[in-house]
């Protein structure tokens, strides 16, 4: 129960930055802030500094910053519909750049306290490995890419080793400086004496190297820009089939396994880190995916914001506010409908499990 109620306390917290990012950048861009919200449904306390209302909400997961002139025109010069596209282009991404820099931080802190890292340069290679020679692959080689897919550190290698499809890989490696081909390697799981058994490996050692302060962030920002990318890989599997609805998760779902992550840790130090890291992994997705450009997220608002002034350039006109609103309302139907799906899933993959 006690990591239950962390891992919702956390994601709270995750919503609440994002808001916090949209109502900084609205008061930043001189935009009047009608209601900043943690939470949703009925209210629980609300207090009024000047313009806006600081409220907090019954459901502790989601809230909003509710803007002068959102979602149509008014005659306050402070709304946001008044705004300039670069200013109003700001405020709608101002809520992912928080969650990806939450995110960030806390990877950040993690790897702070790591005492080395594994880096994707060849050490040394396992006994019987086939492939060392010059037209191949050799010690201090740096592994830069697999099938195209960029490569910033070894658990990348992991990902994408593991996702090759036939019996050949394409590898792009760094050698004294010279990138190099390595085309059609036939790079796969073979039995190797390792740690005194004998276990599936690729049979690459990699190289450590000791952690320092720069070193420390330069891991945090790959780390960051690798849960970006697994987004888009994750999308990718969604629409060529490859998982299904049923494999999503919504907010039931990520809280369990937060939770499962705390109770699965053997102490209780090692519980908090994880939750640390499954947050910030969800602090990252939650970025990524609402920037994507579907109707009532804030990705939907700036497709709409840059058609909007591609038809202003052709035309000289602009889009009456309230064709977008009707295009967010329907794109937040939708949305709830995926969501009720989503947490119907959830819930009998808990029961069931």
């Amino acid at each position: 129960m006690l990591y239950i109620i962390l891992a919702i306390l956390m994601f709270s917290l995750l919503i609440a930055l994002h808001e916090f990012g949209h109502f900084l950048a609205a008061k930043l861009c001189g935009v009047r802030v009608n209601e900043f919200s943690i939470g949703m449904g009925p209210l629980l306390f609300a207090h009024k500094s000047r313009e806006t209302q600081y409220s907090l909400r019954a459901v502790p997961i989601g809230g909003y910053c509710a803007m002068e002139g959102e979602e149509e025109d008014t005659n306050d010069p402070r709304s946001f519909y008044s705004k300039p596209a670069w200013k109003k282009l700001i405020i709608l991404v101002a809520g992912s750049f928080m969650n990806f820099l939450t995110g960030f931080l806390i990877f950040g802190l993690l790897f702070a306290q790591a005492s080395s890292f594994t880096i994707p340069v060849i050490d040394q290679f396992m006994d019987g490995f086939p492939l060392e020679s010059q037209a191949q692959l050799l010690p201090g080689d740096r592994i830069l890419s697999v099938n195209g897919e960029k490569i910033y550190t070894s658990s990348d290698l992991v990902l994408f080793f593991s996702r090759a499809e036939g019996d050949t890989m394409d590898l792009v490696i760094q050698r004294n400086g010279e990138k190099l081909e390595r085309s059609g390697l036939p790079l796969q799981l073979r039995d190797y004496q390792y740690n005194g058994t004998t276990q599936k490996k690729y049979g690459l050692i990699f190289k450590t190297i000791p952690n320092t302060p720069l070193e420390a962030l330069r891991q945090s920002w790959y780390q960051s820009i690798d849960m970006v990318r697994l987004v888009r890989v994750g999308l990718g599997d969604l629409i060529t089939g490859r998982v299904g609805i049923r494999d999503m998760s919504g907010p039931i779902g990520i809280v369990g396994m937060m939770s499962n992550v705390g109770s699965e840790s053997p102490t209780a130090w090692l519980a908090v880190l994880n939750i640390l890291n499954f947050t910030a992994f969800i602090a990252i997705n939650l970025a990524v995916m609402n920037l994507l450009p579907i109707p009532a997220l804030d990705g939907g608002r700036v497709f709409f914001l840059l058609i909007n002034g591609l038809f202003h350039l052709v035309t000289r006109k602009r889009i009456d506010p309230k064709y977008e609103g009707y295009v967010n309302t329907a794109g937040f139907a939708c949305l709830i409908l995926l969501m009720v799906i989503v947490a119907f899933n959830d819930i009998t993959k808990l029961v069931g499990g």
